[in-house]
């Protein structure tokens, strides 16, 4: 799942989140890259800019990429930039994130893509019933997160973006659905070791014969 974002380290416009630079490939400046489109094709053909998400002290920072190439290599996506021409400066830009300005007030045409600002404020469902609210959406290179207020708890949850824990986004109904795994939203109960099993309670009883009934 991939979302666009408007806060943070992110890009100021509404944005949507297409790609991330894996690592460098050849000493021509080429990347492999992880997808978050499903038309990598069509996003990724010459001339197509993108902005950069890259920490500050990054030689890159505040600068846009364009396509020069794109080309699939033994099944893996492989794409070229104008003015990054060997793998020195292709190693400068290993783990930068690209975004693609969006049309707000257009629908987003790829499956399983939403922007941050329509996550906001969702009600959170499992099992039928709202149990809290995202406030917000944290993105990481390995996965999003939705940031979830429990109702009637000021603590903050981290939710996993993955299909298997969120497997339904309703816009219109306003809600999420998640299937989170145990503990993730309540304390997994505590071991009690108070009170003798059963077993422990004759062995107890046998090693103190006056407590045993007449």
């Amino acid at each position: 799942m991939s979302t666009g974002d408007t806060a943070g380290a992110q890009p100021a416009k509404t944005q949507l989140r297409v790609g991330r630079l894996v690592k460098a490939h050849g000493l021509k400046g080429a990347f492999k890259i992880e997808l978050y489109t499903d038309d990598p094709d069509g996003r990724f053909t010459p001339g197509s800019t993108f902005t950069l998400q890259v920490p500050e002290s990054s030689p890159w920072h505040g600068r846009e990429l364009t396509v020069r190439e794109f080309r699939w290599m033994n099944s893996h996506p492989v794409v070229f930039f104008q003015g990054v021409d060997d793998r020195n400066a292709a190693e400068e830009l290993v783990k930068a994130m690209l975004w693609i300005d969006q049309d707000t007030e257009a629908a987003s045409t790829e499956d399983d893509a939403w922007y941050d600002h329509q996550l906001v404020g969702l009600d959170v469902v499992r099992d039928g019933a709202v149990i809290g609210r995202v406030v917000r959406v944290d993105h990481f290179p390995a996965q999003d997160l939705l940031i979830v207020k429990p109702s009637g708890d000021e603590r903050e949850v981290l939710v996993p973006f993955v299909s298997a824990i969120v497997p339904e986004v309703d816009i219109a109904g306003g809600r999420v659905v998640i299937t989170p795994p145990t503990g993730l939203f309540e304390d997994l109960p505590a071991d009690v070791d108070d009170e003798p099993e059963p077993a422990d309670a004759a062995v107890e009883a046998d090693e103190n014969p006056d407590s045993r009934e007449d």
